[in-house]
């Protein structure tokens, strides 16, 4: 059986492929039979070429590593018309290298003498631990995950224009989240977990600040950049999902999926077809995906993770206490915060010196992670909780 955890998977996954499909006639066809799959979606459910006894028992992180290669091999074979995975390899490693941005150290402890297979090995562990964040691991891989197609589209320009992926992954990334926070625009009952969405895709993301993106309207969002029916398609997928962050689709909602295929290039049908293939796949595999389990899945997710923070700061109680206490500016400004608003200044030096406590703490260095700061609201709101007397004892001081 594969484990695409050891060493020298991708050599035995390639050995191992059966009932390999014929290339794709066009991407289209290309991206409709990995969105059956569920990867668009950021939940593998299935291989088209591989025996499903090969993945039993593996982990959500492994079936996302072996979904990721197979989905880049297979834009390969739809691109380059070439079944050598030799040499697809090959291409694939160059393209992670002409990826790698700033921060993004993919292969800064790589050995030169591993082979082509073992570097991509590396780098596919590496990529999907980026993703693996304190978002997924205390929530769910699906948001993170379903980012992960910009790879492969990235992937397909890189084999068709030699073109930087950073490059076409900025434009992409910006495009995605403008389209979300548009999608989310146009809801009838808003909700601050709307915001929070917008906050969790954009943890996810490499390059993108939400503070960058200009969302008034559709004609600003940079549709005309792409051109492919499997870039457009993936847009009006990430605009569905967004939509379908509380549990429902509003009738202005699906009025705003009808208008953004029409902009972009697409045809009603194309709308229709992004709807009802989410719902199918929810309806079918729904009970089995943590995130689609609830009626206000981000919700939930602040929820489950409220009680993770709090969990953290008790464990870790006199620990803070000491840090807190020999940081006097801190101290007042958390004090201050229980009985007014701080302004935006305030709320950034607070933020920053409690990233620098975080650092001494082992436990808390979580909030350091990739998604982290989204929780570190959290950890400002609970600490006046748990630690009453010290700040009661700083709030006396700042009184005389």
């Amino acid at each position: 059986m594969i484990n695409p955890s050891a060493s020298g998977w991708i050599d035995k996954f390639f050995g191992q492929l059966k009932n390999r499909l014929p290339v794709y006639q066009n991407s289209h066809a290309f991206y409709r039979a990995i969105r059956d799959t569920g990867f668009i979606y950021g939940h593998v459910v299935s291989f088209n070429n591989l025996d499903k006894k090969e993945t039993k028992g593996w982990t959500t992180e492994e079936v996302t590593k072996a979904a990721l290669l197979n989905t880049l091999y297979d834009v390969y074979r739809l691109i380059d018309q070439n079944e050598d995975t030799t040499l697809f390899i090959e291409k694939a490693g160059a393209f992670y290298k002409a990826m790698q941005p700033g921060g993004f150290e993919l292969l800064k402890k790589m050995l030169p003498t591993v082979t082509p297979s073992h570097e991509l090995e590396n780098i596919l562990d590496e990529r999907i631990k980026i993703n693996s964040n304190i978002i997924s691991r205390n929530f769910s891989h699906i948001l993170t995950n379903a980012l992960l197609f910009m790879d492969v589209l990235a992937f397909r320009q890189y084999l068709l224009n030699a073109e930087k992926p950073e490059k076409y992954l900025r434009k992409l990334e910006e495009t995605v989240m403008g389209i979300v926070t548009i999608a989310l625009q146009s809801k009838e009952d808003k909700s601050d977990y709307d915001d929070l969405l917008i906050k969790l895709f954009e943890s996810s993301v490499r390059y993108t600040k939400l503070s960058a993106i200009n969302a008034d309207d559709m004609d600003k969002a940079g549709f005309d950049y792409f051109e492919s029916k499997s870039e457009k398609n993936y847009l009006l997928d990430m605009a569905a999902m967004a939509i379908w962050s509380d549990g429902r689709a509003q009738q202005s909602e699906i009025g705003f999926l009808y208008r953004l295929s029409e902009r972009l290039g697409l045809t009603d049908d194309a709308a229709a077809e992004s709807m009802a293939s989410f719902d199918v796949f929810l309806k079918i595999n729904k009970k089995h995906i943590p995130y689609f389990k609830y009626s206000n899945p981000v919700k939930h997710f602040y929820d489950h993770a409220a009680q993770s923070v709090m969990l953290l700061i008790n464990r870790n109680k006199n620990r803070l206490v000491k840090e807190l206490s020999n940081n006097g500016e801190l101290m007042v400004l958390l004090t201050h915060s229980t009985h007014r608003n701080l302004n935006d200044k305030e709320k950034k030096k607070i933020k920053k010196q409690l990233l620098e406590i975080c650092k001494t703490i082992p436990s808390l260095t979580i909030f350091l992670l990739p998604g982290g700061s989204l929780l570190l609201p959290l950890l400002i709101k609970f600490i006046p909780q748990l630690l009453p007397s010290v700040l009661n004892e700083n709030l006396e001081r700042d009184g005389e």
